[in-house]
């Protein structure tokens, strides 16, 4: 089965098992996505992802603790000189996991979405600032194309 099948009535995976459909569950609303966005250039605390979102303090309170609890931000302490100790949260390994995917967001809305202007940050690699793309890569490494790739299911 290529990436983009044929016309089916059914997807091959049932919703209740589909990892894709679960991902979405915990992170697929627009605060939360949001988020971890602003978590991924480096926002850290409450403050700052409501002055940044906009978002409503009891809808981001919600969001926090959903992807704290969910195993993507970690709380951790800090303490300001004379103001009492709060809580900033950071990108938890399984979070960061998600680096890549947010990274292919942004350029497909680079390609798509932008409407002939220039991107506002690009992502580089290595000392000399190679450009970086997400992309498919084998299991040697090499980059494979879109079109080439193909969905295997397990059967069982």
């Amino acid at each position: 089965m290529s990436l983009i099948p044929p016309r089916t009535s059914r997807s091959p995976v049932e919703l209740g098992d589909c990892r894709l459909a679960r991902a979405i569950d915990l992170i697929g609303d627009r605060w939360s996505l949001l988020i971890l966005r602003s978590a991924m250039y480096g926002v850290r605390r409450f403050d700052d992802f409501q002055d940044e979102l906009g978002c409503p303090r009891t809808v981001l309170s919600g969001r926090l603790k959903a992807l704290e609890d969910g195993g993507l931000l970690q709380k951790k302490p800090y303490r300001e000189p004379g103001k009492r100790a709060r809580s900033e949260y950071v990108l938890s390994p399984m979070g960061a996991d998600l680096l890549p995917v947010l990274i292919a967001l942004t350029q497909w809305s680079d390609s798509w979405l932008a409407a002939g202007e220039p991107a506002p940050i690009s992502f580089t690699a290595g000392p000399d600032k190679r450009p970086a793309h997400v992309a498919f890569v084998d299991a040697g490494g090499q980059e494979v194309p879109p079109e080439q790739v193909r969905v295997k299911l397990r059967r069982g």
